[in-house]
């Protein structure tokens, strides 16, 4: 069961992205009216507008926040080939009964890009006050802020070309020191031919850069790619990276096997069959890395779950009203645990009262409880059978009861 609340944006033009604050307790909203919103939630659970002001000069893409350690800072890119860095500034108390709009200042701009700068993220808080662009001339930019007590002062370290335009691209937010940074890109070019839309790329403290590592061209990514996401890694031996193309794709990222030359084992987990939503445009994960939501162009949100087996199924479709779709047939009818270990036994359960120890005493010492009756109708013919657990350690089972024979028929 869930629910969903509309709130009028007032947005003059599309929405193009919505991004959450760390607790989730906050909101921007970004759009091709060149503006930027901050939403608040009260304790009613309502949003309330805080902030509302002209972030660019054309389309704005993608908004992102950063660490609260960093205090209440947003970034964004926009078509007018900037990325800006967006601080807030808590004004005088307003008067009782009155909501206060909030200021945000812009602190820098960030002007290398000679074509639009279509996504920005930042980066994960053990770097640093790091954030990435990526922009449709097929550079990676990764600034960091020398003193986060200052940011209007940010450096460009590190410049990725990745040969073909970008579109999107993801940090990989993992806790263990083990895993090197990492940043996946996709790209959005429409041709097939060049190649897989998607690279991996590894920072390496010896060679002090940037490397690419993978490209993903054993699973076929030949479609255009609108948004990419790594799953946060509390422990995991192995990175997950959903991404939305024409379906959705989760990928396995693990250790090489022995003796191969590759740096990832890859392995697709997720890809449906059949296209139910039309074109993806946005995945997203929880914060365990557990669930995965996507949607469409049929104006659903979808979670995705890994089963079992390791399998990743859709769970849920959810409207925009705050109905819930019919799931797909391929999940309501998977097996259960209980199917697969004892296919030909009934779905239904029995539970039997086999008695009660009423003394201590009544235990053996080393061997389990033997109950007063095991002996009961089984089936549809009141057929009397033993029930109990294994009776090779008590040499037989108990002779079966006068009254269980006269139920069976027998003398």
């Amino acid at each position: 069961m869930f629910e969903a609340h509309s709130i009028n944006a007032e947005h003059k033009d599309l929405i193009h992205d919505v991004a959450y604050d760390y607790y989730g307790q906050r909101m921007a909203t970004c759009s091709s009216d060149q503006s930027v919103k901050v939403w608040d939630q009260d304790d009613q659970k309502n949003w309330n507008l805080s902030a509302n002001w002209k972030a660019h000069s054309g389309s704005v893409w993608k908004v992102t926040w950063a660490h609260p350690e960093f205090g209440q800072v947003l970034a964004t890119c926009s078509f007018d080939r900037t990325a800006a860095i967006w601080e807030e500034i808590i004004g005088e108390t307003p008067p009782q009964g009155e909501r206060s709009l909030k200021t945000w200042i812009r602190r820098t701009n960030l002007v290398d890009s000679r074509t639009s700068v279509t996504d920005v993220k930042f980066g994960p808080k053990s770097l640093g006050l790091q954030l990435a662009t990526c922009s449709t001339d097929g550079v990676v930019r990764i600034y960091e802020a020398p003193d986060v007590m200052n940011l209007s002062q940010w450096t460009l370290q590190y410049e990725i070309n990745c040969k073909l335009p970008c579109s999107c691209l993801t940090w990989n937010h993992s806790f263990s020191r083990l895993h090197p940074p990492m940043i996946a890109v996709g790209s959005d070019d429409p041709s097939p031919s060049n190649g897989s839309k998607v690279a991996i790329y590894e920072y390496s403290e010896n060679s002090r850069r940037w490397a690419k590592t993978e490209s993903l061209a054993s699973i076929g990514v030949t479609e255009p790619v609108h948004d990419i996401a790594f799953a946060p890694n509390l422990g995991r031996s192995y990175h997950l990276l959903a991404i939305a193309t024409k379906d959705v794709r989760i990928v396995t990222l693990g250790p090489p096997t022995e003796g191969s030359s590759q740096r990832f084992d890859v392995q697709l987990t997720a890809q449906p069959e059949d296209n139910l939503s039309g074109t993806v445009w946005r995945v997203s994960w929880n914060i365990l890395g557990t669930i995965l939501a996507s949607s469409g162009d049929d104006g659903c949100v979808r979670l995705w779950k890994a089963n079992y087996m390791n399998s990743w199924k859709c769970i849920s479709i959810l409207r925009g009203d705050g109905t819930q779709a019919k799931s797909d047939t391929s999940v309501t009818n998977m097996p259960t645990m209980g199917q697969i270990a004892a296919p030909n036994q009934s779905s239904t359960t029995r539970y039997y009262k086999l008695g009660s120890i009423t003394n201590p005493n009544q235990v053996q010492k080393g061997l389990a409880p033997i109950p007063i009756s095991k002996w009961q109708p089984i089936g549809r013919f009141q057929r009397m059978t033993w029930i109990g657990s294994d009776f090779t350690s008590y040499g037989s089972p108990p002779p079966l009861e006068k009254s269980a024979k006269a139920l069976c028929g027998k003398t």
